[in-house]
């Protein structure tokens, strides 16, 4: 994982969730982001960050697919807070 600290929270609900630290990573690399009121980021994956995913993961990006409905939210000091599965859409 990225420098990124992950708070026991995150860690609890991605294992629940099950989404892999992989992901994670690479929603930090390439999602998109999306500033809350609150100081917290919400990182997720776009039209173009799964592009870029595909593009960089090559051969793996077909089964990697399937993971990539999800966001984290990273709070104003840099740790993960929260990861979920996206149900809906993220308007902006």
């Amino acid at each position: 994982m990225n420098n990124t600290g992950l708070s026991k929270h995150a860690a609890t609900r991605m294992q629940q969730r099950g989404i892999a630290p992989l992901v994670i990573d690479l929603l930090l690399q390439f999602g998109a982001t999306e500033k809350s009121g609150d100081g917290t980021t919400k990182h997720y994956f776009d039209k173009p960050a799964r592009r870029r995913v595909r593009s960089y993961a090559g051969p793996l990006a077909a089964l990697l697919e399937a993971h990539l409905d999800c966001y984290a939210v990273v709070g104003a000091e840099g740790n993960i807070v929260t990861a979920a599965h996206r149900t809906t859409r993220i308007k902006h």
